[in-house]
This record gives C-alpha cells, structure tokens and sequence, in this order.
C-alpha cells in the first residue's frame, strides 16, 4: 500500500510538471488541469473501493505554508527602483478598491437576502474578494515583463490587505477607535520585526558556511510567519518585503548597513536561495491544487443552489475589473482576466468562525466561484497574444497602453 502511494504521488506531481511548463503553448493555466486530475483520482478511488484517510486537515497545513512560498517567490523576482513606481501605484489601487468594493458589495447582499449583520455579511465576503496569487503568479510568467509584474504586485497586495481586512473583521467583536488603533499598533510592531527579522535573514545567509544553510533560513521564515499569525499580524507583509529586500540587494547596496552584509556573497547565495524556492514552491502548490481537486465532490461543483450566486459574483469581479483598468490606463488584455479566486479564499474560508459563518457562503460556492474564475482566465490567457515588452516610467504611465493584441 505504502509504495502504490509513493508511486501515485511521483506519477501525479510528474503531471504537474507537465501542465506547468505546458501551459505556454496551450494556454491553459495549470490549475485548472490539477483540479481536474485531483477529482479524476477521487473519482477513480471511490470507484475501486480504496480506503484513504481523511485528508481535508492537510488542506490548510498545504495551502498556508504554498502560500507563504508563492508570496516570497513573487517578490523575489520584483525589481524596485524609481520607474517602477507608477505600476506599483496602479498595482496597490487594483488591489485595494475591487477589495473593498466587492466586500461591502457582497456583504449587503447577503444581509439583504440571508438577513445577517454587516460585520458577519464581511467575514464571508472577504474571502471572495481576494485574488489568489497562488493562481495568478504562476500564469502571469507567460506574460511580458510589465504585465507579470504588475500581476505580482497586484495579487500579492490583494492577500495581504485581504487577510489583513478578514482578521481585523473576525477578530473584533465591535468596530470602533479603539480596535482601529490596535490595528495600527500590530502593524507598527510588524513593520519593526520585519526590518530586523530581514536584516537577521539576510546576515545568515552571507554568514552561514555550512552545507546546508537555506533550509534554516525557510524554517525561520515560516516559523515568524507562523509566530505573527498567532499574535494576529499580517505575517505576509513580512514575506513580501524579506523576498523584496533579498532580490534588489543591487539597489540597496548603496547603503551603508548593506555594505556591512558584503552584497556581493548575498547576491551570489540569493540567486541559489531564488532557485531552491522556486521549486519548493512548485512541490507545495501542485500538492494543494491535487488535494483540492481530490476532496472535491461532483455534486458541489454543479450545485444549481449556488450556481447563481457564484455566476453574478463571478461576472460582477470581471466588469468591476474591466472598469478599473480603464481609470488606471492599464491594458485591458489580458490583465482583466488574470483575477482568479484560489487559495487564499479557501484558506479563508476555512477560517472563518463557526458562529458567523451563514448558509449562502458555503463550500459550493467557493468551488465554483474558484472554477468560473479559473476558466475565465483560461479563456482570456487563450485569446490574447504575448504582449511586447513595456518599461513602466513616469513619462510613460499618464499614456494609454496599447501593448496588447487580440488574436
């Protein structure tokens, strides 16, 4: 029994990788295809008769520590300077208005037709708010350099204030000046372990001469994530900027504290620290996506109960997004479609208390709004060229973006 798992479990993450460097050509984003196999493999162990474990606890165990990859993987291949700072304003408005937008959008309807509190309507619009990096990221490599970025930046802002949006709704009993101050007062504290937590990481990794050095350093940057979300902090603001602060040692070299960090061994080592994330990342995210796809049940994905709620969500995420990108100036191909709901809403999901959770938001309408958005993207990845290279400069971002062709 032991070596037919291990032999299914090669088999399938052997796929995986076969969707991941396929996905070029055909388009298709790859989660879709692991979906799709994880509920075949379900599908096809129910049929034979064999008995597994309840696997649903690994769910969130798989989709916290891919998410923390995916985020630090995203920023270590972000470049900051001064031209980049027009798309990183676009990025931060395309992450927080639909955000807030959609929340409160959805929220009143759901005390309007389930006849729940606003703060409860909240906790469960949240998650549905928030783009998956974990799906974005990955299908945004296809893209060009301006556009993957922005996919970056955007989706990765979206998780953080996202999750920094649900604690603070689902952690205070009663919004008033007081919870909002400390909630300024956690993220201060954050912001104050992150800038020595960055410094500590990137010190052992110039530092450290043993032959195996990487694998404590991820160690220690789960366990501070880890640490932060028991104390409620948004611990992903800390990812973002260790995976920030490490891949642009170029730019910051220039300052005195980094001199002392000898730049030229930490960018030898952050290229090797790069690649090794890169396929941790990989591992964990197949992984997920596999599992996701297996506890799916056929009856969830074509509830009609739900169909139409997910449908009007759905439909209502791409035409807020097709408006946004209009007031940004930003090309509306195929950047409207790369909005897929993922793993962060599931993480989310999964996490919010019992005592407000409602009937309208349940495990059917997360899968199909996931699925819906997924395929749109996969529709628009299908339809849409490979955009020409852009430079993102402040001459630049006042024009109109026609970089983008349809086929």
């Amino acid at each position: 029994m032991t070596t037919s798992i291990i032999i299914t479990i090669c088999i399938l993450l052997l796929l995986a990788y076969v969707f991941d460097i396929s996905s070029a050509k055909t388009k298709i984003p790859s989660v879709i295809l692991l979906l799709l196999l994880g509920w075949v493999v379900g599908q096809l162990t129910t049929l034979s008769g064999v008995q597994l474990p309840d696997l649903t606890p690994a769910l969130p165990l798989l989709g916290t520590v891919g998410l923390i990859l995916i985020v630090l993987e995203g920023s270590l291949e972000l470049e900051l300077n001064r031209s980049k700072l027009p798309l990183v304003g676009k990025s931060f408005i395309m992450a927080i208005v639909p955000l807030v937008a959609i929340s409160f959008g959805l929220a009143y309807c759901f005390q309007y037709f389930g006849g729940v509190p606003l703060k409860t309507g909240l906790a469960n619009a949240i998650p549905l708010a928030i783009i998956s990096s974990a799906i974005a990221i990955p299908s945004a490599r296809n893209l060009g350099k301006a556009s993957s970025d922005f996919v970056v930046y955007e989706s990765s802002l979206s998780d953080i204030f996202g999750v920094l949006f649900f604690n603070f709704i689902t952690l205070n009993d009663t919004i008033n000046s007081h919870s909002v101050l400390d909630f300024f007062i956690e993220l201060g504290l954050l912001l104050a372990i992150t800038l020595v937590a960055t410094l500590g990481l990137a010190f052992l990794l110039s530092k450290i001469t043993h032959h195996v050095k990487f694998m404590p350093i991820i160690l220690i940057t789960v366990l501070i994530y880890g640490i932060s979300k028991v104390y409620h902090l948004p611990g992903l603001l800390f990812i973002l900027i260790l995976g920030l602060f490490i891949g642009n040692l170029d730019e910051l070299k220039r300052f005195r504290i980094i001199q002392r960090l000898h730049p030229e061994v930490l960018n030898r080592e952050a290229k090797k620290f790069k690649e090794l994330i890169t396929e941790f990342t990989f591992l964990i995210r197949a992984l997920f996506f596999l599992l996701f796809g297996y506890l799916i049940q056929t009856s969830e994905i074509i509830n009609p109960k739900t169909l139409v709620w997910s449908i009007g969500i759905t439909a209502g995420i791409f035409i807020l997004r097709y408006i946004l990108l209009k007031i940004v100036r930003m090309p509306v191909r195929p950047l409207m479609y790369i909005a897929p709901r993922g793993l962060i809403t599931i993480l989310l999901f999964l996490a919010i208390p019992v005592t407000q959770s409602i009937e309208l938001v349940n495990k059917s309408l997360i899968i199909q709004v996931v699925i819906l958005s997924a395929l749109m993207m996969m529709f628009g990845m299908m339809t849409t060229r490979r955009e020409k290279e852009t430079v993102f400069s402040n001459d630049e971002s006042n024009e109109p973006d026609t970089q983008q062709e349809s086929v």
